[in-house]
């Protein structure tokens, strides 16, 4: 059965809309002929040892998606001072102070040390239902990264699913897989868009800074290496 379309026609989309719209990321990646895989856990032995694993045991058998990773070969104790610092001395009231406080650092620090350029604010427009601006976009490496509004991940990741479809087609490049991550500056959480299969996938995941930092930085720079 084919499923009433949800978007309309002749009303444009920016994509910070999506963050607000009611439907499920399902529903609204149908629109753009794409599919959403969830990633599943892991099965766990029935066992009585197994009964007895502290839950953060069991969380680590999750199944992650493949993300790239290389070490992270600079000293990790300066940025780390300037997280905790910026933490302590500013004020996280709103999304410009999270961005350039705590989400910022981190990405500036990878692109040093990668030799890469980053743009902010990054303006596309593809369509009248994907246009808008990329928080970051980290171009050599086709990587995006956004802030979740009002610290809301599950809707952050929408928008940052249909921000990966918008980049599929605003491309030239013949590279396979898309990275994307949305987070708070705290937390952080991958997603993957497939082209070949035009697929999103979510990393079940979440990176949690400063305690997953260095974990993190191996993957930021695995990404863009």
């Amino acid at each position: 059965m084919k499923l009433r379309r949800i978007l309309k026609t002749g009303q444009p989309y920016s994509f910070r809309q999506y963050f607000d719209l009611p439907f499920t990321l399902e529903d609204i990646l149908a629109e753009f002929d794409c599919t959403f895989v969830r990633s599943p856990l892991a099965r766990l032995r029935r066992s009585p040892l197994a009964r007895l694993r502290p839950l953060a045991t069991l969380r680590e058998r999750r199944s992650h998606i493949d993300l790239p990773r290389q070490p992270f070969t600079a000293a990790i104790e300066p940025l780390l001072h300037q997280l905790q610092r910026n933490r302590k001395r500013i004020e996280l009231i709103n999304e410009t102070a999270r961005r350039e406080a705590l989400i910022a650092p981190i990405l500036f620090e990878v692109v040093d040390l990668t030799n890469h350029r980053i743009y902010i604010e990054y303006s596309i427009a593809v369509s009248e239902h994907l246009r808008g601006t990329l928080d970051y976009y980290i171009a050599n490496h086709n990587l995006i990264v956004i802030e979740a509004k009002q610290s809301d991940l599950v809707r952050g990741f929408t928008q940052l699913a249909v921000e990966l479809v918008a980049l599929d087609q605003w491309l030239q490049s013949d590279q396979r897989i898309l990275y994307g991550i949305v987070t708070t500056g705290e937390d952080w959480r991958f997603g993957t868009f497939n082209r070949q299969e035009r697929s999103i996938q979510q990393d079940p995941k979440r990176y949690i800074v400063p305690e997953e930092l260095t974990e993190l930085l191996e993957i930021l720079v695995g990404i863009m290496t």
